[in-house]
């Protein structure tokens, strides 16, 4: 049997797969195509991070990485796909802070995240960053709870899906502000986002990846990042906790939203 370190060896590098089923190894793996499941549709972070994986274990395993997109359930169907795979290490999973998620957030699932898989190595981590439509008259955290506070129950809140990141950042969020919005729950990032662009939905605590061309090309408004730093990649939006608590040192709060994908 060929654990972690062996499974490693073999994909090349450490920061190869997050995730595959209990197997058991052949010494020749692989000798067949893998295919790596997303649990989200296409266009999202997961799957634009399964892409990227997906050809670099492609070019150095010599076996092609087909990824499949099966979402629903807020990935709870994907990955439970997973876990009901033959145990030959030929079905993957990319699996997401989603999965730590569900994990407490549902009572009865048809797997559990900590005993089917066997983790294999973390490959990512991105905040989640908040964004308006260009409507909203907010540029920054704190006009935007002033206009939602004006605004009760009337601002719609976009997420990728109930008990994803997206929807628990938000949710923190209303919680931490005390303001009312409408929660829209989608299907995955994408079509989340393809109705905050069109101001279907006015704000949303998306994954950090989708959501940067649109605020490069002004599409949406970056208001902040849910982590206590900057981002690297969008150094210019400040963290959302001196936004929601000005007078608080960030570091010494426990409720905030933060989401570390991912992947």
């Amino acid at each position: 049997m060929l654990r972690r370190r062996r499974f490693l060896k073999l994909a090349a590098a450490a920061a190869a797969l997050p995730i595959t089923s209990r197997v058991t190894y052949a010494q020749s793996y692989p000798t067949r195509p893998i295919k790596l499941v997303a649990p989200f549709p296409p266009g999202g972070s997961i799957d634009l991070t399964a892409r990227l994986i997906g050809q670099w274990l492609t070019d150095r395993l010599g076996q092609q990485v087909v990824i499949e997109n099966r979402p629903g359930a807020g990935g709870n169907l994907g990955s439970e796909s997973v876990a009901l795979s033959p145990p030959d290490g030929y079905t993957l999973l990319l699996c997401s802070v989603a999965n730590a998620i569900s994990a407490t957030l549902y009572t009865k699932l048809g797997y559990n995240f900590a005993r089917d898989f066997a983790h294999v190595a973390a490959i990512s981590r991105a905040p989640n960053v908040m964004v308006v439509h260009p409507s909203v008259p907010a540029t920054n955290v704190r006009e935007f709870i002033a206009y939602a506070k004006a605004n009760p129950g009337k601002v719609n809140m976009g997420s990728s899906g109930v008990g994803t990141s997206i929807h628990i950042s938000g949710e923190m969020f209303k919680m931490m502000t005390g303001i009312d919005m409408q929660h829209v729950p989608y299907r995955g990032s994408a079509p989340m986002l393809t109705d905050l662009l069109g101001g279907q939905v006015q704000v949303a605590f998306d994954n950090l990846q989708p959501s940067i061309p649109h605020i490069k090309s002004g599409k949406l408004r970056g208001l902040a990042v849910t982590t206590t730093t900057r981002s690297a990649s969008l150094p210019d939006l400040p963290p959302i906790q001196p936004g929601v608590h000005p007078s608080s040192d960030p570091r010494q709060r426990d409720a905030r939203p933060h989401s570390a994908d991912r992947a």
